[in-house]
């Protein structure tokens, strides 16, 4: 390993094209946050937009803020910022709900559009709740629907003639390993199967191109990459080709064509909108309104060449300092999404001791670090100094203590 010096990581940070927009996020002193993976930092902006909105519209506004605040759009006019970062074309994605319901509802369409088909294919190491969602819609609907789930590897050879649609996330959670979102998609349609894809750890991540990819359907979460907050709302996105006639089984009002009209029987909204169910968490919306604005004059391109720089700093430097460490996310950056993750034994008491010197990633069963490399706000010299901490951790062994062996409920 090449040692890096500290004038080295300052001369990166004095050169880098988007130094200007880590104090768009505010941070408790002495934290390294390697965890926007898992939760996004905090905009400045998000918190003033969340003042406002309860301080102002809600107390003063009152009912009235559902027009003079344009509360009622939010849905929309969130998911435009966000088709932006994913290559999405206008109107074709809304926040709403959670990524769970938002994977139910668009399964929901996928499978109606190919009746004569029973299979939604995935792959082993999916996130979790997608297989859960999945494999709850084929019970419920009670026709002989079957989740199947093949090796990673396996997965071009099982789209057979009676796979309906293949259900993939872009960028493993454990693993931090991409797939090829347009390949595999050309794939699913040469099979005459639908494309969903899961974009959690990929939406503001790096650039998206749903678009250019054919992708026909896509879903991901609104307090990752895309810094909302916790439990922000969720994005889905449907391709134009099937916007018209759009209907899915969660009937709520706010999808309906005529909302206010309250008519007693349900007529599906146009486009976009179908997709909406129940009234939008306004609070939770205006903070990932506000969040997005983070990414104002930032080039995506920028974004995942510094990623990949940054990435390139930890592991090489890791590799150093704690070579009992074993990564196990590609080094090709095309291959990859941007964290990086590492398997030991005893990954949790590691990074608990990491937490403990104030840097912070996370772990996942059964044996994986987890450090996310979020651009927008991480600096050369955040990752280097991470790096020198893991080793420190390693070598005095910080990490064997019956404190940091405690799992906590959320781990």
């Amino acid at each position: 390993m090449e040692r890096i010096s500290r004038s080295r990581m300052q001369e990166m940070d004095a050169a880098d094209p988007l130094a200007f927009t880590r104090d768009r996020f505010a941070f408790p002193g002495g934290v390294i946050y390697l965890d926007g993976n898992s939760l996004g930092a905090m905009p400045r902006v998000a918190a003033a937009r969340v003042a406002t909105t309860v301080g102002e519209e809600w107390a003063n506004g009152l009912i009235r803020s559902w027009n003079s605040a344009d509360w009622i759009d939010l849905p929309r006019t969130v998911g435009e910022k966000i088709g932006k970062l994913i290559g999405a074309a206008p109107g074709t994605v809304v926040a709403a709900d959670s990524t769970s319901v938002n994977l139910f509802k668009l399964l929901s369409v996928a499978l109606s559009l190919r009746p004569d088909r029973r299979v939604i294919l995935t792959e082993e190491g999916n996130f979790p709740t997608d297989l859960y969602m999945a494999s709850g819609l084929a019970d419920l609907l009670g026709k002989g629907h079957e989740v199947r789930i093949v090796p990673p590897e396996e997965i071009v050879r099982a789209m057979t003639p009676d796979t309906a649609v293949v259900m993939l996330t872009e960028v493993n959670y454990r693993t931090g390993f991409k797939r090829d979102m347009a390949g595999l998609t050309r794939a699913a349609h040469a099979a005459g199967a639908l494309s969903l894809w899961d974009l959690a750890h990929s939406a503001g991540a790096f650039p998206v191109d749903l678009t250019a990819a054919d992708a026909d359907f896509a879903v991901g979460c609104g307090y990752k990459y895309l810094n909302g907050g916790p439990g922000a709302p969720a994005f889905a996105y449907v391709a134009p080709r099937f916007l018209e006639g759009l209907r899915q089984p969660l009937t709520g009002w706010l999808g309906h064509a005529r909302p206010f009209a309250f008519a007693p029987a349900y007529e599906p909204a146009r486009g976009i909108d179908a997709l909406r169910v129940g009234t939008p968490s306004v609070i939770g919306m205006s903070a990932l309104d506000a969040a997005l604005d983070a990414f104002d004059g930032v080039s995506l391109l920028d974004l995942r060449r510094k990623a990949d720089r940054l990435w390139d700093i930890l592991v090489s430097q890791v590799d150093g300092y704690a070579p009992e460490l074993q990564p196990i996310t590609p080094s090709d950056p095309a291959l990859r999404g941007t964290q990086a993750s590492f398997r030991h034994p005893e990954a949790y008491a590691i990074m608990q001791a990491l937490i403990a010197r104030g840097v912070i990633g996370d772990f996942r069963e059964p044996d994986i670090m987890r450090f996310g490399i979020t651009p927008l706000y991480l600096r050369h010299i955040d990752v280097w100094k991470a790096a020198r901490a893991i080793g420190k951790v390693m070598t005095l062994r910080e990490w064997d203590k019956p404190e940091f062996r405690q799992k906590a409920k959320v781990v």
